[in-house]
């Protein structure tokens, strides 16, 4: 077994150690608390959880992500967790960007050449299942993660999450 091996594994069991100990936490909570990166405590949670795309997939899932409706658009970083609802725009490439325009509230530039893989994440989260995309760049974090929204009864919205599971169907 080599160093990097040795290394590797004791991250991933600081990871199932922290999941083992809240198993429907906040993916970054955990990761700070293990000392490990989202992207180790993704590849621990269980079997059938989680499926992992290439980034070359970016268009792709992006297109059929903007087909959904209303989203919700989740940037969290150590500062901020930024929640904005509205539907994806289909979104165009210039100038080294994936840019996102149009009529709705979520809008902006993003560095698609940073995102280094995607993850379809079908999890619990404080008690609930939670449906969610992730786009994850070259540090082991997300971009921005997109999420099946919630209806006024805080379940997940059904349109939305008929399109996520038949994504996750497409891609298991």
């Amino acid at each position: 077994m080599s160093a990097n091996t040795l290394v590797d594994e004791e991250r991933l069991a600081r990871a199932r150690a922290a999941l083992a100990e809240k198993p429907d936490g906040v993916i970054e909570a955990l990761a700070d608390q293990a000392g490990v990166s989202p992207a180790e405590v993704l590849a621990v949670l269980p079997a059938g959880s989680v499926i992992r795309l290439p980034a070359a997939d970016f268009g792709a899932v992006w297109s059929d992500l903007a087909s959904w409706g209303d989203v919700l658009f989740i940037v969290h970083t150590s500062d901020i967790v930024l929640e904005v609802d509205g539907p994806l725009p289909q979104g165009s490439e210039s100038h080294g960007w994936f840019n996102i325009h149009g009529d709705s509230p979520i809008g902006g530039h993003i560095r698609k050449a940073n995102c280094s893989g995607i993850a379809l994440v079908d999890r619990p989260f404080h008690g609930r299942r939670s449906c969610s995309v992730w786009f994850m760049n070259d540090q082991e974090r997300a971009m921005f993660k997109v999420f099946v929204p919630r209806d006024e009864a805080r379940e997940l919205r059904e349109p939305q999450l008929k399109k996520f599971e038949a994504l996750f169907e497409q891609k298991r």
